[in-house]
């Protein structure tokens, strides 16, 4: 009789068991609040002004979906909590990321302004010298101006945009500073040679 007590109990203890095992589901609510916040991250730029944050938040996010795929519901359950957390902060860490790149953006379109100066003084000294090239600089001189209008209009809405626009002006500042340089260069080398066979 006493054999058959443990028995019933061992019994009772496996299936009340086996019903706790079979009640616990996949936190689906937590799961929808921390997708939910990763696409919001996502539509306010957090892919592109809060990298850091964003992708420590994705870690979190997948720890989660491991723990539900080994049925561990009770720590994904919590991962997921942590993971809507981890996106809010990357969301809020948006506005901070913009303005750092939009600082960055103002920063280099002055030192373009200025950069620009130099490249018009140095088209004036070589204007005469310009006669092949002077309608390329002109188109690129009227070109440049727009862009850089441009520029400073996207820096508020887009200022990764504006930054990759200060590259390409860049570019343009580059190519022309070594034509002009190039240009002032090519009087001084006839001379050059002139005093050289002077000397033999």
């Amino acid at each position: 009789m006493k054999h058959f007590k443990y028995s019933v109990s061992f019994l009772m203890v496996i299936a009340l068991a086996l019903v706790f095992i079979g009640c616990a589901k996949p936190p689906e609510a937590e799961q929808k609040a921390a997708k939910a916040a990763m696409d919001a991250a996502v539509s306010a730029g957090a892919d592109k002004y809060a990298a850091a944050d964003l992708d420590a938040a994705k870690k979190v996010w997948d720890t989660a979906e491991a723990q539900v795929k080994d049925k561990k519901y009770k720590e994904a359950k919590q991962g997921y909590v942590d993971a809507k957390a981890a996106f809010e902060k990357a969301a809020g860490a948006v506005a901070a990321g913009k303005k750092a790149v939009a600082d960055e953006a103002n920063a280099a379109i002055a030192a373009l302004e200025e950069g620009w100066k130099g490249i018009e003084a140095a088209a004036k000294k070589v204007e005469k010298k310009m006669k092949d090239q002077k309608g390329a600089w002109e188109a690129d001189a009227k070109a440049f101006v727009e862009d850089l209008k441009t520029g400073k209009e996207m820096i508020a809405a887009d200022p990764l945009g504006a930054k990759a626009k200060v590259a390409e002006l860049k570019a343009v500042i580059e190519k022309w500073d070594a034509t002009f340089k190039e240009k002032l260069a090519a009087p001084a080398q006839p001379e050059a040679k002139e005093e050289k066979k002077g000397k033999k």
